[in-house]
């Protein structure tokens, strides 16, 4: 079992900047791949970005690529999301996931932390 927690939610104005942070314990072995998915109210969720422990190979959705950056830092088992030019269709409740390969990153999931972003 791995456990995910994540932090760095909050309210940001449109145009502004948050970071997101998950940090992986128990086994975590099975975190080769981490990264975030997001769900909006009455929309489908969404997987916006993963990355490989080694050699951090990345993803992004279309949605947010060239905002969004994910990185993690394997010695601290944290992968973090640093969120750029922030807009209102970036509100979402974010989850951070695990999982041993890239087509099961979402064997394991976070609680979750809210980004609300303002007009």
């Amino acid at each position: 079992q791995v456990q995910l927690v994540e932090s760095g939610g909050g309210l940001v104005q449109a145009g502004g900047s948050l970071r997101l942070s998950c940090v992986a314990s128990g086994r975590t072995v099975s975190n080769e791949f981490m990264g975030w998915f997001r769900q909006a109210p009455g929309k489908e969720r969404e997987s916006i970005a993963h990355i490989s422990r080694s050699p951090g190979s990345t993803f992004y959705a279309d949605s947010v690529k060239g905002r969004f950056t994910i990185s993690r830092d394997n010695a601290k088992n944290t992968v973090y999301l640093q969120m750029n030019d922030l807009n209102p269709d970036d509100t979402a409740f974010y989850r951070c996931v695990a999982g041993p390969t890239a087509k099961t990153i979402n064997s394991y999931w976070g609680q979750g932390t809210q980004v609300t972003v303002s007009s």
